[in-house]
This record gives C-alpha cells, structure tokens and sequence, in this order.
C-alpha cells in the first residue's frame, strides 16, 4: 500500500523540519523578547526601532525574507554563517529568515501580555530603586509569557507549517520532499494524505501541551 514510499527518506525529510522549526523557535523567542522589550522602552530611538521593524517584517511575505537571505545576503554579499557546504548554508539561512520573520510575531504576543500586568507593579518595582531592565527582567516579562502562552503556542504551529517555505531555497525539509515523490509517482492523492497526517502528527501534540499549559500557570487576576 505504501510502496511509493521505498526509496524516499520521509522521516528523514520531517526531522530536518523539526531542527527548522526547534532552532527557529528558540531564535524568533530571544528576538522576538528583545523587540517586545524595545516597543515599550522608554528610549524614543528603541521604541521607533522595534515599531518599525515589527509593521515592516509582518506586511513582507515569508518566501521573500527567505529567498532574501538566500539571494540576498549569500550570493550577493557573501553572507555564509560559516557553512562551506551548500545544504548546510542553506539550512542556516532558512533559520535566519524563518526567526527574522516570527520574531516579529512573537514580539506582538509578548507585548500583549506585558500590556496585561497592571501598571502599578511596575511602579511599585521603580520606588524601591529597580530600573527599567530590573523591572522588566524580574517583575513583568515572567508574567507576561504566562499571559501569553497559548498565542505563543499559535505562533509555533504556524512556524513548524512556514518551515515548508525553506524549500524555496533548496532546503531538504519535508515539502521538498513531498515535491520530488510527486513529480516522480503516479500517487499524488497517497503522497499528499502523508505528508498531511506528518504534519498534524508534529502540530497537534505540541498545541495540546501548550493549551495545558496555559490553563495551568494562568496568572489569577
């Protein structure tokens, strides 16, 4: 029944979709805090940059940011990530555009959450002497990301799904894959039911366990 599928390393193709989607996941986080963190500073030239970059990067298309970083910062100004392979150069750049993208995703979700924390513990954190980063490091960001787990949470299942877009750059993930089985088999509707029901596989768990917990470190208001 599944015959199609001899010769072709699919798991192979899901696992190097789950390094895209754990490497970005984890870089769009860092990023994504740190511009959270710019959007509500109070440096005048911080904010203007965080605002900017967020309604720029959310209004471009994924395909264009990450043949960008493949045409763009590879061919034409050298830009390697220290890969001398081309697969492995293509994979690094593919988690670059991938972060620079969700980042700006991520950044709006935390910026909701921080917007749910009452102003007057950030004042309380400011009259015992904390300054804004203290403030920010110890009073609100802990409570924001429990705010904000479950739009969190979207944003990683939308990330794993846009990692399809790194076969634009030759990527070998899994839509890339899918692509070569139906260009060579005569099993188009088997080949897309696979590749769907992988994809489920890798989404559903993961938005499973965030609801939870969300619901779990729910901060009681």
């Amino acid at each position: 029944m599944f015959d199609f599928l001899q010769g072709y390393d699919v798991l192979g193709a899901f696992w190097t979709t789950v390094k895209l989607t754990v490497f970005s996941a984890v870089g769009s986080l860092v990023w994504g805090t740190l511009l959270a963190a710019m959007r509500v500073s109070p440096v005048p030239l911080m904010r203007g940059f965080g605002t900017a970059y967020v309604n720029i990067v959310r209004n471009i298309p994924l395909t264009v940011i990450v043949i960008f970083t493949s045409l763009g910062l590879a061919d034409i100004f050298g830009v390697t990530l220290g890969a001398s392979d081309f697969k492995v150069q293509g994979f690094r750049l593919a988690i670059l555009g991938l972060t620079a993208y969700t980042a700006a995703f991520v950044c709006e979700a935390i910026r909701s959450g921080i917007n749910t924390v009452p102003v007057g513990q950030a004042e309380a954190a400011r009259a015992i002497g904390l300054n804004f980063t203290q403030t920010l490091r110890l009073i609100v960001l802990p409570q924001a990301f429990r705010a904000v787990i479950g739009p969190l949470a979207n944003v990683l299942i939308a990330l794993t799904k846009n990692t399809t877009v790194a076969a634009a750059i030759s990527v070998a993930e899994a839509a890339a894959l899918m692509k070569t089985m139906i260009e060579n088999e005569a099993q188009t509707l088997a080949i897309g039911a696979v590749f769907a029901f992988g994809f489920v596989v890798l989404t559903l768990p993961t938005g499973l366990l965030l609801g939870w917990l969300a619901k779990r470190l729910a901060v009681k208001r």
